[in-house]
């Protein structure tokens, strides 16, 4: 018997971080802290790339793009957080959910695409140094950044989709800050294995591809610094790369901890520990790993604060 596309459910409660009375006061003030510096972290490197004409290159220009997301990703959950907070209201309309699972979830393969598209631009400045102008034109760079959007568009797309054909007519208490895949599954009435089988599947290619993509090319980029002659110049390679692949590792972990295990060994602890390094704390990193250590961002900004009178 055919079910009706519609939702007995018409609101969820978001029961966020933590039960407990005394521990919401600090958890509010440490997501307000950690949100303001992920927007003004990522706000000032946009600022310093798009003043200074000396910043628009292929590096810069994914790092401007990566910021500019990681800005939108934060803004998706956090300050519902913490308006739920202020208001003493946990509902969220299943409208409203979708829609914040839709973008939380475009912007997350957004991340993984601009990691990927990143490792690639220093693959190429590295590995061929020589032929870099020629192979990331300014062409190029538009059509990966393009295509990342089309692509991450089309996959959330299929798998809200797949979502608004549940119904949820039982429990509407999500045991967690913000309305996931997981929990929502969790929380259906109706038989849940086309949206598990294409998570693990489709989902599984847009996560892994990128991921094997990076690994290729920082074994490559690995191979080319060890030839280098200079020590300082190995050094200072290996120290940009390892501060990369330590987001790319905190990144893809929580990810692939969150969405591609089992459904029986999900604890809703460690779930929640995990979405918010991803959601919350990863993004609130990238700038200080990729750019704040950066001397010509650094000069960059310093340049548009003094036009500015900032100071």
């Amino acid at each position: 018997m055919r079910k009706m596309n519609q939702s007995l459910v018409t609101e969820f409660l978001l029961l966020g971080l933590s039960r407990q009375p005394q521990q919401q006061q600090p958890l509010f003030l440490l997501f307000l802290i950690m949100y303001l510096a992920t927007v003004l972290g990522n706000l000032l490197i946009i600022l310093a790339i798009g003043t200074d004409s000396r910043l628009h290159t292929p590096m810069y220009f994914f790092l401007c793009n990566l910021s500019f997301v990681d800005v939108c990703f934060s803004s998706t959950t956090v300050p519902k957080v913490l308006v739920n907070h202020v208001l003493r209201s946990q509902t969220i309309s299943v409208s409203g959910c979708l829609t914040q699972m839709y973008f939380l979830c475009l912007f997350a393969d957004m991340d993984n695409f601009l990691l990927a598209v990143m490792a690639y631009d220093r693959f190429v400045a590295i590995c061929h140094p020589l032929h870099y102008t020629t192979k990331m034109t300014h062409q190029l760079c538009a059509q990966l950044v393009a295509g990342s959007w089309v692509i991450a568009s089309l996959n959330v797309l299929l798998h809200t989709l797949l979502m608004t054909r549940l119904s949820f007519c039982a429990d509407n208490f999500i045991p967690h800050f913000f309305c996931d895949v997981t929990p929502l599954l969790k929380l259906s009435c109706l038989d849940t294995y086309l949206n598990e089988m294409m998570i693990l599947t489709e989902g599984s290619l847009i996560i892994f591809i990128p991921f094997v993509c990076i690994l290729a090319s920082y074994i490559q980029i690995t191979c080319a610094v060890l030839r280098v002659p200079s020590t300082r110049g190995r050094w200072k390679s290996f120290y940009t790369c390892g501060s990369h692949l330590a987001v790319v590792c905190l990144f893809y972990g929580t990810i692939i901890s969150l969405y591609f295990n089992p459904s029986s060994s999900h604890s809703s602890g460690k779930d929640m520990a995990a979405a918010v390094m991803y959601t919350v704390v990863t993004p609130m990193l990238n700038p200080f790993i990729y750019s704040l250590r950066n001397r010509d961002l650094k000069r960059a900004l310093w340049k548009a604060f003094l036009q500015k009178h900032i100071f």
